[in-house]
């Protein structure tokens, strides 16, 4: 299954564990495929950047590094304006391009669009009981 993942969500599993770090933890035994974009692989090192500068007492649970060795990096054709958010359509193009089934997010201008071309956009609670779910 192959999916995009929002930098929220990969950051709230490294740094502040929870659900989000138990769909990490699915990621690293490569039980679900992600797809990223070097522009989204951009966004994830600043922002981790910024959350060690702002909080250095918090433990990375896993190296970011490590986390985007399991990931396939593409590149983007797709140009799509959708989200409320326009940095957030690198997102949607993304998954696109990689024919992602879901984007996970935390994020609510993501969130509201639900749906776009078939591709799911869901909460980490919702896609993990999506993948748990008996078929």
């Amino acid at each position: 299954m192959r999916i995009v993942i929002d930098t929220n969500v990969l950051a709230s599993a490294v740094f502040f564990g929870g659900k989000p770090y138990q769909l990490l933890q699915y990621i690293m035994e490569s039980r679900v495929n992600v797809v990223a974009s070097k522009e989204i692989v951009d966004e994830y090192e600043e922002i981790f950047d910024r959350l060690k500068q702002k909080y250095p007492a918090l433990g990375i649970k896993i190296p970011l590094s490590n986390i985007l060795a399991k990931f396939e990096i593409i590149c983007v054709s797709s140009d799509v304006h959708v989200s409320r958010d326009p940095d957030d359509d690198k997102f949607l193009s993304c998954a696109v391009d990689g024919k992602c089934l879901y984007i996970v997010s935390g994020d609510n201008d993501l969130l509201s669009i639900n749906n776009y071309e078939g591709i799911e956009i869901v909460t980490v609670a919702d896609f993990l009981n999506r993948l748990e779910r008996p078929e």
